[in-house]
């Protein structure tokens, strides 16, 4: 069989096996490269008083955050995720449902309180959200898939072009 027609034969078959995740990937990968330009993705970083290390302590900064009803933190075990961020002055406390606090490192003040979905669109995006092995045995063989597609398409892109250039010259 020919390298083109082989070439051919795998390109098409691939295209049908990848469709529906490579669709779900492309979308939630688009969101995800918008996440820091809308709110709605991942609530923006509120400025705290002072940047540099923390005035207050962690243990007044985590009751601070514990202290919003919305984020449902009650011990360490239901935050997801503890981002610090000394040179805008807060740490963001991300609960395991998802709301995000942000706190002030000088002051321990709550300066905003927003749902993060950005956590759940990355899920969405690797496969992790709808089951445990669709990230290693569907998404993943998906992507390697689409590599092996975009190689076989630049194949026959080159062949297609280096024939007709010799169909020209005859």
């Amino acid at each position: 069989m020919k390298p083109q027609i082989l070439f051919r034969k795998i390109h098409h078959w691939t295209s049908i096996f990848i469709a529906v995740p490579l669709v779900i990937a492309i979308g939630a990968g688009v969101l995800l490269m918008l996440k820091k330009d809308v709110d709605w993705i991942q609530p923006p970083t509120a400025g705290g008083a002072s940047a540099g290390f923390p005035a207050a302590t962690l243990a007044a900064m985590f009751d601070a955050a514990r202290g919003v009803d919305a984020a449902g933190i009650e011990r360490w075990e239901d935050l997801a995720r503890v981002d610090f961020k000394p040179k805008d002055g807060i740490v963001k406390f991300v609960s395991r449902s998802r709301w995000e606090v942000q706190v002030d490192t000088t002051t321990a003040e709550v300066l905003q309180v927003a749902y993060r979905r950005s956590d759940l669109i990355e899920s969405i995006h690797d496969g992790s959200f709808f089951a445990g092995w669709t990230k290693l045995y569907l998404f993943l063989p998906s992507g390697i898939l689409l590599f092996i597609m975009w190689l076989t398409g630049i194949y026959l892109f080159i062949l297609t072009r280096i024939k007709r250039g010799q169909k020209r010259r005859r």
